[in-house]
């Protein structure tokens, strides 16, 4: 009967007989919700409830029973029950038990979606790498995730610093509160403090209405200043305050307002030489350094540079639809030579690129896009500073020094980029075998 009852209503139901058998039902696939007597052959109502909670933890059960209690009710609703119901059932009270139940559910599974695709779009709480210094960084940041500590995240434009900020909020206290983050570099001077601490309304010309700043927005959770070293020396001082009174005013305003925030901070900045230039407060420094967490530059990382590639590789495989997408042997090794400046963004932007320009399963060296490598100061060649360059004689004895020096370094370069395979490093410099064999004997670069 209940069964006809509910299919009339639109839902599609499977019995069991048994609560051994309901079990084993719940074990092996996706339910919506369960509709369970108390009292069953074999396995107890209790007992299917019990399963169903291991199983999935936010699956509604409904109990019903003709000998129910208030014990019983309270042992039910103790172990997790959506609701308890009496026979013979109400079918006009059952439907909207079940109604409410599945819309339960749809909400909680759409907000499972929801925080897993968050997750997936700033890479936590997946923080790649093996490299020694990054697992310190990652050791680091769950050790101090559990606290409510200032942190300090230091390290070069692109490495990475946000998605440690947003590590430690996930998995901190304070993860089902906001995670706030302000770019203190991305903000006009005069508008930074408008921004932090919001405005009353007529506060200045055009404050048509009163503005909640991003530490309100934060409480209970987490405010992430990134480079903070740009933020101006008036502000830091009500930052300070913050900091220590967990208090502040609007701007435009008179009412002290409370604030539970945990701040988070990074700069890719010297900030001690800010201090002795007085241009950060001192005090606010040693206020917000309390644990520092340095995250290296790519370049540093070793063998990383291709775990994050094949981890944004397999992001773009899906997103692009093109399952069969590898790196080729020769791409991998561009990979691993080149020294990436823009740290972890602007490998993730090269191998985005290149997932788009592949014509077939393979990506090349070529769909990378990566600049020519050029030559740092340590690595020029004797004689190619400026300084140092001998300028005397004629002009095609000057050419000709030149021209010796910048293929010296082209030919370092493209030997080490090729593993010391002549070969290949013909090919990448666009000359014969035989050519290149004799430019290393007159640069004398055999060894």
């Amino acid at each position: 009967m209940l069964r006809k009852a509910l299919e009339r209503a639109g839902y599609t139901v499977e019995e069991a007989p048994d609560g051994t058998s309901a079990i084993e039902k719940v074990r092996a696939r996706r339910y919506l919700l369960v509709l369970s007597d108390l009292k069953l052959p074999g396995s107890s109502g209790l007992d299917v409830l019990r399963e169903s909670r291991k199983v999935e933890a936010t699956l509604p059960v409904i109990l019903m029973t003709a000998y129910g209690s208030v014990e019983e009710a309270v042992t039910a609703m103790k172990e997790g029950a959506f609701d308890f119901i009496q026979k013979p059932v109400d079918l006009d009270h059952l439907k909207l038990l079940l109604q409410r139940a599945a819309q339960q559910q749809e909400l909680l599974r759409e907000n499972l979606l929801l925080r897993e695709e968050y997750a997936v779009r700033y890479g936590f709480p997946r923080i790649v790498g093996e490299h020694p210094a990054m697992k310190d960084a990652s050791s680091m940041t769950q050790r101090v995730a559990a606290t409510d500590s200032t942190v300090l995240l230091l390290g070069e434009s692109g490495t990475g610093k946000e998605v440690f900020a947003r590590a430690i909020h996930h998995l901190s206290p304070r993860a089902d509160h906001p995670f706030v983050a302000l770019n203190c570099a991305a903000i006009p001077e005069g508008l930074v403090e408008n921004e932090l601490f919001g405005h009353e309304r007529g506060a200045y010309t055009g404050a048509g209405a009163r503005k909640i700043g991003k530490l309100e927005l934060a409480h209970r959770g987490t405010l992430f200043l990134d480079e903070i070293g740009e933020l101006p020396l008036a502000i830091q001082s009500k930052l300070l305050r913050v900091l220590e009174e967990k208090r502040f005013e609007r701007v435009g305003g008179t009412q002290e307002i409370e604030v539970n925030v945990r701040i988070l901070t990074a700069t890719n900045k010297d900030l001690r030489a800010a201090v002795a230039d007085k241009t950060f407060r001192e005090d606010l420094f040693f206020r917000i350094s309390a644990v520092p967490i340095t995250i290296p530059p790519l370049r540093d990382r070793g063998d990383d540079v291709l775990l994050l590639a094949e981890y944004f590789l397999e992001k773009f495989r899906r997103e692009f639809r093109k399952p069969d997408l590898q790196l080729g042997k020769q791409t991998r090794a561009r990979l691993l030579t080149y020294s990436w400046p823009g740290n972890v963004r602007e490998l993730q932007n090269a191998i985005e690129r290149a997932a788009i320009l592949a014509n077939g399963p393979e990506i090349n060296e070529s769909a990378l896009q990566l600049p020519e490598s050029k030559p740092t100061v340590e690595e020029l060649p004797g004689g190619m500073l400026a300084e140092q360059f001998l300028w005397e004689g004629p002009l095609e004895e000057v050419s000709q020094r030149a021209v010796q020096h910048v293929e010296r370094f082209k030919i370092q370069d493209a030997l080490r980029d090729a593993k010391w395979n002549k070969t290949r490093a013909a090919e990448k410099l666009g000359v014969s075998y035989k050519t290149l064999l004799n430019k290393i004997r007159v640069l004398g670069l055999e060894n």
